[in-house]
């Protein structure tokens, strides 16, 4: 299996700035999308530094470079999968320490949604209310559990998914990157067939769009990754663009090289760390 992605993010149409961070990381397989909170400018502080620092850890632990995983390992998971699992940990130590170490930083956090994409499975790790879908053969499914206060209500039977969405406390969120010394990050492996898609997004897109209008835009734009991210942005800005807004998409493809493709890319990484 072979994997291609593209991305857009967008201030939205009434914030002044953009805390939303992502990244694209073929050779590694790696796809992440951290949406940051926080006064002034520490929400963008927070994000940047998770996708900075989970692409850094990650290009180690996949080189072979003699560091040891945070934390437990998750016993059902693959090695690759504790590698993510381990450098969100870490993560979350490095936007904690830095909000501990200055003043203007003081509360900032950010949740997070990644994905690595590993031959014939994809590993997915979440914290907070941002959002991974997938579409598989004309359906849509919602991947990843929010972490806030109105999923915990529906689950326990207080409100309606239709109350949550239009509740005023939708964005209280219950977990994130930063705001403790450890995290309990949500951490799943799952199988991978060829046409598969995965939306990764902030709230930004997922509050203003219906899971039918996310699943019409990709069918649209089918092979054309950039095009579907670029309309799903447009559609939340046109539906009022009330957040920043981050849409990142991953399609699965078979293909003969991928494997050899994983191989040189590894091999490529231990080079750059001496193994």
């Amino acid at each position: 299996m072979e994997y291609v992605a593209a991305a857009r993010t967008d201030v939205g149409r009434k914030r002044q700035g953009n805390e939303d961070s992502y990244c694209i990381e073929q050779e590694l397989g790696l796809y992440v999308v951290a949406d940051g909170m926080g006064g002034h400018a520490a929400g963008e502080v927070a994000s940047r530094l998770a996708v900075d620092t989970i692409r850094e850890w990650m290009a180690k632990y996949l080189g072979g470079a003699a560091v040891a995983l945070v934390g437990s390992p998750v016993a059902t998971c693959s090695r690759e999968a504790n590698c993510l699992l381990s450098s969100i940990r870490l993560a979350n130590r490095v936007i904690y320490a830095a909000a501990q170490g200055r003043r203007e930083y003081a509360g900032m956090g950010t949740t997070l949604v990644s994905v690595l994409a590993v031959d014939d499975h994809v590993a997915l790790a979440h914290v907070g209310d941002s959002r991974i879908y997938r579409i598989r053969e004309d359906q849509i499914a919602q991947l990843s559990r929010d972490h806030s206060l109105v999923q915990q209500q529906v689950e326990h039977g207080i409100i309606s998914p239709e109350e949550a969405h239009a509740s005023q406390y939708r964005h209280l969120i219950t977990r994130a990157l930063g705001l403790k010394e450890s995290v309990e990050v949500d951490l799943v492996e799952q199988p991978a067939l060829p046409g598969d898609v995965l939306l990764l997004c902030s709230d930004g897109l997922s509050d203003l769009l219906e899971d039918e209008e996310m699943l019409a835009i990709a069918r649209e734009h089918t092979g054309d990754l950039e095009k579907a991210c670029q309309s799903l942005v447009d559609r939340a800005n046109y539906k009022g663009g009330d957040d920043n807004i981050t849409a990142l998409l991953v399609q699965a493809r078979s293909g003969y090289g991928s494997r050899r493709q994983s191989q040189g890319m590894l091999g490529r990484l231990k080079e750059m760390f001496g193994r």
